[in-house]
């Protein structure tokens, strides 16, 4: 015997894209405070490297120019997400379900110890320990809130 669900409405979904767009948009405004210099939470660019980056060399964050791009595209993460544009709806609704997909991959990357496989740098055992108790649970719950977001929306199509 099988007990249906009923199914996920849409204020539910969209509560989960607000927070999802909410939490992207502060990681991508402190990856822009570290592209300016901030070390926060950290006392100095060096801890932040090997808690952030996973290396022990301050020059890695490039001089700010790769917290800038992922800032950057937090950003516009974000704001499909949130459902931005409303024009282009088929095409955002494709970019959320990727932005979905490339999150938990970061996430099980991050779970398995993998993620030195798309962050050559990402080795310390500090960053590996992060890794593992934050930063891959993070991009899980953002993985499924993402995810969740797109159930409450309404997919182009004819009008009947």
């Amino acid at each position: 015997m099988t007990i249906a669900t009923p199914p996920v409405r849409a204020a539910h979904a969209r509560l989960a894209g607000a927070v999802a767009a909410g939490t992207l948009l502060g990681v991508g405004a402190l990856h822009a405070a570290w592209g300016a210099g901030s070390s926060w939470p950290m006392d100095d660019r060096t801890d932040l490297v090997d808690a952030v980056v996973g290396a022990r060399r301050p020059d890695a964050l490039d001089g700010g120019v790769a917290s800038y791009v992922v800032a950057g595209t937090l950003v516009a993460a974000a704001a499909a997400v949130a459902g931005r544009p409303k024009l282009f709806e088929g095409p955002r609704r494709t970019a959320v379900a990727t932005i979905a997909v490339a999150l938990a991959a970061r996430g099980v990357l991050g779970l398995t110890g993998h993620t030195s496989l798309v962050s050559p740098l990402s080795t310390g055992e500090r960053f590996r320990r992060l890794d593992r108790r934050i930063y891959s649970p993070a991009c899980l719950s953002l993985a499924g809130l993402t995810a969740l977001s797109l159930t409450g929306t309404r997919r182009p199509g004819p009008r009947s």
